[in-house]
């Protein structure tokens, strides 16, 4: 059974197809206004949508492949109109082209055909999307078998003193189609496989606490569906168990917790063992100020669409400074993420920021004589 709206204003006809239609078994929906249409378009879902030319049909189908690509489009049109109309099919602005007059078994064959065509369609998308799920597979084994996952250091420092406090530890790709962490994230989580992330990003992060100082923490993201394992997270913990005062977890505030199974259990053995915890994007996401409560972070890191020209915006400034007043009644430490330049750091630091990171202190780097330098200088 196929979902089809049709649109034409002569009532007696539009009957006479819908009942042709229905006698076939398909689901009809049929108006009488090209605006009606886009209307329920916008809502439904449909296979295919006939409309006619007398009522704006060539604009209707094209405001209907915005809407619904996979809907396959047929114009009904006179001889008068037929050339563009067979233009607009060879452009791929619309399926089919039915010429006025018509009887009703050549519309039928109409959609029948353009069913036919969509099916073949589909099929043909699945396959490719099949094929490229295998190869991304490929690709993401690759990433984990050749070293193309490492992890990059970001300077956090102190807003008044401009000391070195920590690094945060930033993922990143050498992969040469996978070669940022949104994509390999992106694809550890379509199969499946953020834990085998997860498990090399920690990895790398044990060799780089051999080589900080033990007064510099280091701040370790955790993706969200690292928190609906526990037991998982736990095992994953353990060989940082003795280092875990300089080691900060940070969860982000996009990530609905809430609905995350499990996340309660795996910070309260993440805190038993010793880990601080961070809430990441402050102001980008969805979590309530109980929720931030429930966490009791050590730190609270501003998203930078607040950071990003606080100087200039008096409201920005008050937004930071309440910040700065919450987690300071909340025994935490405010991070600004993302100041670029003098004039924010100047900003942020007068609003009462505790700490600060962005390009402005040094870019995520990989190289040991980078770091050292931010550890000499701090």
């Amino acid at each position: 059974m196929a979902k089809i709206l049709t649109v034409e204003s002569d009532h007696r006809l539009q009957r006479t197809i819908g009942r042709a239609l229905l006698m076939q078994g398909h689901e009809v929906h049929q108006v009488g206004h090209g605006s009606a249409a886009l209307r329920i378009a916008a809502e439904r879902r449909f296979d295919v949508a006939v409309v006619s030319d007398e009522l704006g049909g060539h604009n209707v189908l094209q405001q209907m492949r915005a809407l619904q690509p996979a809907c396959m489009r047929i114009l009904i049109s006179a001889p008068p109109s037929m050339l563009p109309a067979m233009d607009a099919v060879n452009r791929g602005e619309i399926s089919g082209v039915v010429p006025r007059p018509f009887s009703v078994m050549t519309m039928l064959e109409a959609i029948e055909g353009s069913l036919e065509t969509r099916r073949r369609m589909l099929e043909v998308a699945r396959v490719q999307q099949a094929a490229a799920r295998i190869e991304e597979t490929a690709m993401l084994e690759e990433c984990f078998t050749n070293d193309h996952i490492q992890v990059a250091l970001q300077p956090v420092l102190s807003s008044g003193s401009r000391q070195l406090v920590g690094f945060e530890a930033l993922l990143r790709s050498d992969h040469t189609v996978l070669s940022g962490p949104l994509a390999i994230l992106r694809a550890a989580e379509q199969h499946d496989r953020i834990n085998a992330v997860a498990d090399i990003v920690f990895r790398r992060v044990q060799q780089w606490l051999t080589v900080l100082p033990e007064s510099v923490s280091l701040f370790i993201n955790l993706h969200p569906d690292e928190l609906s394992e526990p037991a998982r997270l736990a095992d994953r913990l353990a060989p940082f168990a003795d280092q875990a005062s300089r080691v900060v977890l940070e969860i982000t505030e996009r990530s609905r917790l809430q609905s995350i199974y499990g996340w309660e259990e795996s910070l309260q053995r993440a805190t038993d063992m010793g880990f601080s915890i961070a809430v990441d994007d402050l102001g980008s996401g969805y979590s309530s100020l109980s929720v931030l409560a429930d966490l009791q972070p050590k730190y609270i890191k501003m998203d930078m669409s607040i950071v990003r020209g606080v100087n200039a915006s008096s409201r920005k400034r008050r937004m930071v400074n309440m910040l700065c007043r919450f987690a300071e009644a909340t025994g935490s430490k405010l991070i600004a993420e993302g100041v670029e330049t003098p004039e924010e750091a100047k900003a942020l630091t007068e609003a009462g920021t505790h700490l600060m990171q962005g390009y402005l202190f040094g870019r995520p780097s990989q190289n040991i004589m980078e770091i050292q330098r931010h550890i000499s200088a701090g």
